[in-house]
Order: structure tokens, then C-alpha cells, then sequence
């Protein structure tokens, strides 16, 4: 089966992501090492730490895929979860919603990239199939 497949559940592919990492720093490094190679500028991530020393810790990521911008914040050992959506460079729409949510409409969006683009075609199998 291939992660392209409209028969493998995106959700379940987001629980075992959200499953495997320890916590959510932890989830957010991972995704976004897994993304990087496939989205290069239009992932955007900040560590936490101050001015002169940067942490290993995600402070947020930022996804931009079709149109939709993800946003992930970190905030203390809570992490808040977004979706704006985008027209001519303006934001016509914003919506919060649960990391789950958040994963499983990230990973719809990186399924509708990976048809014309390998190295996403490659991040979304190592994050459906493992490898993260």
C-alpha cells in the first residue's frame, strides 16, 4: 500500500507519530526533521532560548503548504494548533484545533504535494510508514 493511497488513514498515521514521540518537543523536532528536506523555505521553525543561546526545544513551527499556513506554538508543556487559510497573500481565516487535528490536516496536505513531488512523496512515507 502506498501512503498515497486514499485507503490508509491519515489519522492513524498521526496518532503513531503523536504516539512515538516522548512529548511534544520532542514531536514538533521530529516533524519537523522529517519535513525539512521536502519543504525547505516554506518550513519555518524557532527555538526556544534566548538571544545569544538557542535551545534544541521548538518554540514553533511554521508550515506553508497550498495556501494553508500550519502553525504549532509551544506554550509551556502545551502546544497550540492552527490553520490559516491564505488568498492572494492575505489571511482570510484562521482555525484552532486539537494536535491531532492539526497532524491529520498537515499530513492531507503533504499527501496532495506528494503527487508531484518526490522528496514530500519521500517525508510522507517515512512519516506513515516509520522512519521518524
Amino acid at each position: 500500500m502506498s501512503p498515497l493511497d486514499d485507503s490508509y488513514d491519515l489519522a492513524v498515521a498521526a496518532a503513531s507519530l503523536r504516539a512515538s514521540s516522548g512529548d511534544l518537543h520532542a514531536l514538533l523536532r521530529s516533524l519537523s526533521e522529517l519535513l525539512a528536506d521536502a519543504l525547505g523555505d516554506r518550513l519555518h521553525v524557532e527555538r526556544a532560548g534566548g538571544l545569544f543561546r538557542k535551545s534544541d526545544k521548538i518554540a514553533s513551527v511554521r508550515v506553508t503548504l497550498s495556501g494553508d499556513q500550519f502553525d504549532a506554538v509551544m506554550e509551556g508543556t502545551t502546544v497550540r494548533c492552527s490553520v490559516g487559510h491564505f488568498s492572494g497573500g492575505i489571511k482570510i481565516r484562521s482555525e484552532s484545533m486539537a494536535m491531532e487535528d492539526w497532524l491529520v490536516r498537515l499530513l492531507q496536505e503533504l499527501q496532495k504535494e506528494a503527487a508531484h513531488n518526490a522528496a514530500a512523496q519521500n517525508a510522507l512515507e517515512n512519516i506513515v510508514i516509520g522512519g521518524h
